[in-house]
């Protein structure tokens, strides 16, 4: 089935010209096709549209991944948010007092892995060591690429400490790339930047909507 995702900004990969009611058409997990939205719709007039607001970018990879789901744990909302508060718990000591076993490992890791699809992340850089966190991390559909260098702690938010929102893309939309973009509720790049990625409204990878916000 052909989508054609539109928005009012399109930004196809860092330092691209945005271009204003932009759009990407997907077939299956592939793009086919980048432009803007009247020209796209004109050559598939049977694809499905989806309107979403603001800036359509390439997804954000996610550095130290292994540190943010195999050394940080995410408390079951709201099972558990009375005993241990909402934010994510980090530290040997305060890991070890919660006698995780790989079982838990897996579920918090299921939990992190939701929270960095709603900030638009579609691929994470990470060696992972427990196996349930990499089943997790497979079946979220996020890529997992190789460790690489970054400065500063690791954050669920890619473009924490970033001087462009281009240095957070994973990739370019172009046509034959995997089909993996978010669409953020903001104006342009530069107010992406300041927000932050919990901005995000739709992550799509592989060409499914894997997050959507409510």
């Amino acid at each position: 089935m052909l989508t054609l995702h539109t928005a009012d900004l399109l930004v196809t990969g860092p330092g691209a010209a945005p271009l204003e009611g932009g759009a990407v058409l997907v077939e299956g997990d592939r793009i086919v096709g980048t432009g803007p939205y009247g020209e796209l719709a004109a050559a598939a007039p049977h694809a499905r549209v989806r309107r979403w607001p603001g800036v359509l970018t390439p997804g954000l990879l996610a550095r130290g991944a292994d540190e943010l789901l195999e050394r940080t744990y995410y408390p079951d909302d709201p099972y558990e948010v009375t005993e241990l508060g909402a934010d994510p718990i980090t530290g040997a000591a305060a890991l070890d007092a919660l006698k995780m076993t790989e079982s838990r490992w897996g579920n918090s890791a299921r939990r992190g892995t939701q929270k960095l699809l709603a900030r638009g992340v579609v691929a994470v850089a990470g060696r992972f060591t427990i196996a349930a966190v990499r089943t997790a991390v497979t079946r979220s559909g996020l890529a997992v690429v190789p460790p690489a260098p970054y400065a500063g702690p690791p954050a669920l938010d890619p473009l924490a400490g970033r001087d462009s929102a281009g240095e957070a893309f994973h990739g370019v939309m172009e046509e034959g790339a995997a089909a993996r973009f978010a669409v953020f509720a903001v104006a342009d790049e530069a107010e992406l930047l300041e927000r932050g990625a919990t901005t995000c409204v739709a992550t799509v990878i592989a060409g499914r909507l894997l997050h959507r916000r409510r």
